[in-house]
């Protein structure tokens, strides 16, 4: 006999934890809460240097990979996704980032009701808990997730950010309040010596709540469906090889599996497109032409200079340096283990004729070895990456095979729109711009990559080309869009379009990328679904002046 339930969430990732709290805080309703990865008791989780080890750690990371294009030089690129408790929040690089107000008024434009700035403001609000300077008009005090301001400042991050603005740039104290348009440091989801992930801000506090239940190592295989309605969801009790059991739905089956493993489901249990699942032996079930379709991710060359005259992170992290940088740690001191893998963050235009930033950049005062992932060199460094915010380059999901536990096929399609080339090339002259400003020319001993010798835009895109990575924020392949958008997954209530008690809450619904990291936005959707599930009426929208 199946296990019954009010709801059965797939997924407690970024999205998963925040429903599952939300939908067994009255008690009124049982909530089965599926994930295929271990307890999130990995120690590299919680300590925020440790992000690096999450990389490439496949006990708590799916580590999927692209397929090879022309415009990543016939390279596969790494797509980590957390596999643990709070799921990609667990791996991620901590940084608190929303978007502008822009983005998600175009949400709205494309005709997916209530999704504006001032209907979605309410729910950013409440899901965090600001500590340090904020407009309380933008930002929540009283959240689950606690955001906070880097607590560790280093003097060549602050000749980057006076470099900055020398040519230009405003020093904005809060990039998600009024406008986010200039240059600061990092605010991220560590508070204390630890990550913030959902699964301790949301999940952990609803773990003793008798209604809810939580399996962990158990991978969806398929969801169960009875005609056009959604009934439950099988899984693999261990992973491939383990006993399967099945879970069913009273109410709703809900997808929060994330822009891989939300579309690769779907597909798997025969929702998608006829021209992927017959080839693989799969039944159709429910004709979906975009499901797996739309995905965007953003494309960032990285540049990286050797340092003179100052100190950088590269030298502390090596022998008895960094046994001293971790005894600070544990006694609570500032120490390069609490760090965030970003500490400066800027954001600014493409052209003076553009209304909204539409470029962004990172700072961070240490550089890795090319070609070698996570390594920090042995001599003194920096790195400035940039990218393009709103990219048109879309590819797309596809299941490899019917076996649930196969690697789907992942085609981001980088740099393939022409607009896409144009404007990383902007960004990378605006990088390399920022690197000579007259603050940092006392510290910038040579440009190592991609080197002063490359110039000209097509040497420029060539790098990019050959260099460039993602910044891991795939979203879009369940897009959320009106009847009239032919492939558009779900409609404005997250309602996979054409069925019935199913739903995708996740990354994957974004009809548009943010000019953003996407956790942020991806907690703000779980806030918002929440309500629509239990059928609450939504928050009242926030009118801020423009």
């Amino acid at each position: 006999m199946a296990d019954s339930f009010d709801y059965v969430i797939i997924g407690a990732g970024s999205a998963g934890c925040i429903l599952a709290n939300r939908l067994t805080a009255d008690g009124k309703h049982t909530v089965c809460l599926l994930e295929a990865g271990p307890p999130d008791w990995n120690p590299y989780i919680h300590i925020p240097a440790g992000f690096i080890k999450t990389l490439t750690n496949p006990n708590i990371n799916w580590l999927y990979q692209s397929e090879p294009s022309h415009w990543t030089g016939g390279r596969s690129i790494d797509v980590p996704r957390g596999k643990t408790l709070g799921g990609s929040s667990s791996i991620n690089g901590h940084i608190y980032n929303r978007g502008q107000r822009m983005d998600f008024d175009s949400w709205s434009q494309r005709g997916n009701r209530n999704w504006g700035y001032s209907d979605v403001l309410p729910y950013f609000q409440r899901c965090e808990q600001r500590i340090g300077d904020a407009d309380d008009l933008y930002r929540g005090r009283e959240g689950n997730l606690k955001v906070t301001d880097l607590n560790y400042s280093h003097p060549l991050c602050e000749k980057f950010i006076e470099g900055a603005q020398q040519i230009g740039l405003p020093r904005n104290p809060d990039y998600n309040g009024k406008q986010q348009e200039g240059i600061s440091y990092v605010q991220r989801t560590v508070h204390g010596r630890r990550r913030m992930s959902t699964a301790r801000a949301f999940l952990n506090p609803a773990k003793s709540r008798s209604n809810l239940t939580l399996r962990t190592n158990a991978h969806a295989s398929r969801i169960l469906l009875e005609g056009k309605r959604a009934v439950g969801v099988a899984y693999a009790k261990g992973g491939r090889g383990g006993k399967e059991f099945e879970v069913r739905a009273n109410r709703e089956v809900i997808l929060s599996g994330g822009a891989i493993n939300s579309p690769q489901l779907l597909q798997l249990s025969g929702i998608g497109p006829a021209s992927v699942l017959q080839p693989l032996g799969i039944d159709v079930a429910h004709e979906m032409a975009g499901v797996g379709e739309n995905l965007r991710d953003h494309y960032a060359p990285r540049f990286s200079a050797r340092v003179k005259n100052i100190e950088t992170l590269n030298e502390r992290s090596k022998g008895i340096r960094l046994a001293g940088e971790i005894a600070k740690y544990l006694i609570g001191a500032k120490s390069i283990v609490n760090l965030s893998p970003s500490m400066v963050y800027g954001f600014w235009h493409s052209n003076e004729a553009t209304k909204s930033n539409d470029l962004q950049f990172i700072f961070t005062p240490a550089s890795y070895k090319v070609g070698v992932h996570g390594l920090l060199d042995d001599h003194p460094g920096f790195t400035v990456a940039c990218w393009q915010h709103r990219p048109e380059s879309k590819g797309w999901v596809r299941a490899r095979t019917a076996d649930p536990f196969e690697k789907p096929i992942i085609q981001p399609n980088y740099l393939s729109d022409a607009e896409d080339q144009r404007l990383v090339v902007c960004a990378m002259k605006f990088a390399r711009q920022l690197m000579h400003t007259e603050s940092m020319k006392p510290y910038l001993d040579v440009e190592e990559y991609p080197g002063a010798q490359v110039q000209s835009d097509d040497e420029l895109l060539e790098a990019a080309r050959h260099y460039g990575n993602t910044t891991f924020h795939v979203m879009g392949t369940c897009r959320m869009g009106p009847e009239t958008d032919p492939t558009a997954v779900v409609d404005d209530q997250l309602k996979v379009r054409g069925m019935e008690q199913l739903r995708v809450v996740d990354a994957s619904v974004m009809p548009a990328m943010v000019s953003a990291n996407l956790n942020a936005a991806t907690m703000m959707i779980a806030e918002k679904g929440s309500d629509m599930i239990l059928g609450q009426p939504v928050l009242e929208p926030i009118i801020v002046p423009e």
